[in-house]
């Protein structure tokens, strides 16, 4: 039986255009042999993909006779996430011999506090985002993005593979953990994403268990992240027929109930089974002066531009930005940006 389209989701005619992959670039081949030292730094409030990343080349280097030190501005807000940050420093100790490899951004104020720290060491990038290369270290050492992989632990797979390295398994299993977070589970996975399901199928063959990392995503919330999301959900309102709804949670809301008590992946996933959305709005009051905005889209409608029209950025499907306002002047600055999406 085949499975249905989505109404309004524009038919694949013929085979599905699977996206070239951009090979590993030797400069970053050869920026890893022949370092000694690296910090391995990722985004401020790190998600799975980004810890994955991180964990995984550390270890790699490590088996590689390198010094690694993980790097992270935090915080560790997600509850998948909260055990590995006895792993990382925020402040890491430089002295101008290091290298720094930055995982799943290339801009440096993504980096947060550890901008001014990594600032003028030579650099290399790994990132699946579409970025725009604004306000650069300088010259990067190696720059290797792929927009069209799943996540950024499929690519560091690919750069362990072409060093002509095996994984581990508790490397399998982080890079499990990090494929799985970014993808849903899965469930993002369109028809040119059969490489996504063979890098699952090699990690699971090299020890890594779907079963608990299922569990330790999305397991162990607490109660209070369950009444959160009955608060924002009230409050969602529908737009354009139907095809956008937004929703906000108040600073109120954030001070009752902790920024643990978010669980962001579950809210968007029960606002996307309401028949006829295509986008979805998140504006979360940070604080009285601050908003951050979370979108996201089933299928066409192309988010990351919006984002990047308030100075944020992201994936076609996933993006976000933050600035300085409260949610009312937002919502209605975001819904005139939609306009000539619906």
């Amino acid at each position: 039986m085949l499975i249905p389209r989505v109404p309004g989701e524009p038919p694949v005619p013929g085979e599905p255009k699977v996206p070239q992959e951009p090979p590993v670039p030797v400069q970053l081949l050869d920026f890893i042999r022949n370092g000694k030292k690296f910090l391995i730094a990722g985004h401020k409030e790190p998600d799975g993909d980004c810890v994955g990343s991180q964990i995984a080349l550390a270890s790699v280097l490590r088996r590689m006779g390198k010094e690694a030190v993980l790097c992270s501005a935090g915080p560790f807000k997600r509850v998948e996430i909260e055990k590995y940050e006895e792993l990382f420093s925020c402040a890491p100790d430089v002295d101008g011999s290091e290298n720094v490899i930055i995982v799943d951004c290339s801009s440096p104020d993504r980096t947060g506090d550890l901008e001014i720290r990594l600032g003028g060491l030579p650099t290399a990038i790994i990132d699946h985002h579409e970025v725009n290369q604004h306000q650069p270290f300088g010259e990067y050492a190696a720059y290797y993005v792929d927009a069209h992989a799943p996540a950024t632990t499929y690519m560091i797979m690919k750069l362990v593979s072409v060093l002509g390295l095996e994984l581990t398994g508790e490397e399998a299993e982080i890079l499990f953990f990090g494929l799985s977070t970014d993808t849903g589970f899965f469930r993002h996975v369109d028809e040119t994403g059969a490489r996504t399901f063979e890098a699952a199928a090699d990690l699971i063959h090299k020890g890594a268990n779907p079963k608990l990392c299922f569990r330790a995503i999305y397991g162990g919330k607490s109660l209070d992240s369950r009444r959160l999301m009955g608060h924002v959900l009230v409050k969602a309102e529908s737009f354009f027929d139907g095809k956008l709804v937004v929703s906000s949670e108040e600073y109120e809301e954030t001070s009752r109930f902790g920024l643990e008590g978010r669980d962001s992946d579950a809210l968007y996933q029960l606002l996307q089974s309401v028949a006829g959305v295509e986008a979805i709005v998140l504006i979360r009051q940070e604080t009285p002066e601050k908003c951050t905005v979370g979108l996201r889209s089933l299928s066409w409608v192309d988010v990351r531009v919006i984002a990047e029209s308030f100075g944020g950025g992201g994936h076609k499907n996933a993006a976000g930005f933050a600035l300085e306002a409260t949610i009312s002047e937002l919502k209605q600055k975001i819904l005139k940006s939609f306009e000539n999406v619906f």
